[in-house]
């Protein structure tokens, strides 16, 4: 093969995996797996960055010490995973080890992709070395500055925080639960977003043993929705039809997806099969609620205030100016196109972080098979100040029946700060 670049080389390794998968219906369907399963791990989420190659990496995350960005996973075998065998790609996955030693940030999920079973490494590997198309692009390193960037504490943080062993099914559990339980803790590594972190920037939990585990977490400016049963602000009042077709199209007949849920329904679950959307369904109902919440109650006083035309309280002119017209006076939106703000448990959290980030920045729903048109609320941070925003938000949290701690103006400062909002016009 002299005179062939390792791309090329790699392109025609492909060709011949794609004429053996032709001929080999076993080695097909295991590619095809593999392909679902990386859908199911929303791969594309971090190893695509925007206008990218699909996998070949560059994702900007940051983190409190500084930026880290994605790798490239395409089998490119001078920049990529081309080189890798099932065992060094195992290794990344589930411990995050590189091929040539390096540690991996925890960034990448590998405490939860611990749990990912042999046959589904296997099928992930397969799809990514041969069915992936090669992406020669090198990766980019850190901006974490030194002595902060050595990766060599990094074994220490996984010998404390990350847990061997592949997923054990739970004998007392039916079948459905134990499938839903294996998705979330594992491939879909659902914690790595809606559990609180600790002091090493660890999940407090991994699983369903512990309360911490899916009460919420805050990442980047946003706050990753409790997914218990807390009546409030986790799920306790949504059905199973509710999940699974917000899983499936990013809103069901209250609510929308935001923030970075976007892009896990749009890349990720709207893939997912009934089966397995049920069963995700059935495990997060099955998880106790955290706190023992007072359920709320429709209170139309605030709809009267705002018919009438009395703007009295604070943020109630704002809400009236900038918000109705969608959400309507009473706080109920409009049925599949704009959620309603009434008792929608991701903006009654004790951590306002997603209702600031929405205000400020706006939101778009995803684009799916199942609701092909995408609606986007505009962002009020050019317009309103820190003041006004915390205001605003603090009326939205309190009205309706809704019952969570008010927002401060400094809140509001500190997320704007972190974020791409444009200043408030004088």
């Amino acid at each position: 093969m002299k005179g062939f670049t390792p791309s090329l080389l790699a392109l025609l390794m492909l060709g011949t995996a794609t004429v053996q998968a032709a001929d080999d219906p076993q080695l097909a369907a295991r590619l095809l797996h593999g392909e679902y399963l990386a859908r199911v791990g929303d791969c594309a989420a971090c190893h695509t960055a925007p206008g990218g190659a699909p996998f070949a990496g560059g994702l900007k995350m940051t983190t409190p010490v500084g930026a880290i960005y994605s790798t490239n996973i395409t089998p490119d075998q001078q920049t990529g995973i081309g080189e890798y065998s099932l065992q060094e790609f195992s290794d990344a996955l589930r411990k995050g080890v590189a091929r040539d030693g390096t540690r991996l940030y925890p960034a990448m999920p590998y405490p939860s992709f611990a749990k990912i079973s042999d046959e589904d490494v296997r099928d992930l590997y397969l799809y990514f070395t041969h069915q992936v198309q090669p992406v020669a692009q090198q990766n980019k390193d850190s901006d974490i500055p030194w002595p902060l960037n050595m990766r060599w504490p990094l074994a220490m943080w996984d010998l404390v925080f990350r847990e061997d062993g592949t997923y054990q099914p739970d004998a007392t559990q039916s079948a459905e639960w134990n499938r839903g339980a294996y998705l979330v803790q594992g491939l879909g590594h659902c914690g790595t977003c809606h559990t609180p972190r600790g002091i090493g920037f660890q999940e407090k939990a991994l699983n369903q043993s512990d309360s911490a585990y899916l009460s919420g977490g805050t990442l980047e400016g946003w706050h990753a929705a409790n997914l218990r049963a807390d009546t409030v602000s986790g799920l306790g009042s949504w059905s199973e039809q509710d999940i699974t077709r917000f899983l499936k199209t990013g809103h069901n007949n209250r609510f929308a997806a935001f923030g970075s849920m976007v892009d896990v329904v749009q890349d990720s679950t709207q893939y997912l099969s009934d089966t397995d959307l049920r069963a995700i369904a059935g495990y997060l109902q099955s998880l106790r609620a955290d706190n023992q919440e007072k359920p709320l109650r429709q209170n139309g006083a605030t709809a009267s205030l705002l018919a009438n035309g009395d703007v009295g309280r604070p943020g109630a002119q704002a809400y009236l100016d900038n918000c109705a017209a969608c959400h309507r006076s009473d706080g109920q939106g409009y049925r599949d196109t704009f959620p309603q703000l009434a008792h929608n448990p991701a903006l009654l959290s004790d951590d306002p972080s997603s209702l600031i980030s929405i205000i400020l920045n706006g939101s778009r729903t995803p684009i799916t098979v199942g609701a092909p048109t995408g609606l986007t609320m505009p962002d009020f941070g050019w317009r309103l100040n820190d003041e006004q925003i915390a205001q605003l938000a603090t009326f939205v949290r309190s009205s309706w029946g809704n019952r969570a701690p008010p927002v401060t103006a400094a809140e509001v400062q500190e997320i704007r700060k972190n974020s791409a909002s444009k200043p408030p016009r004088p």
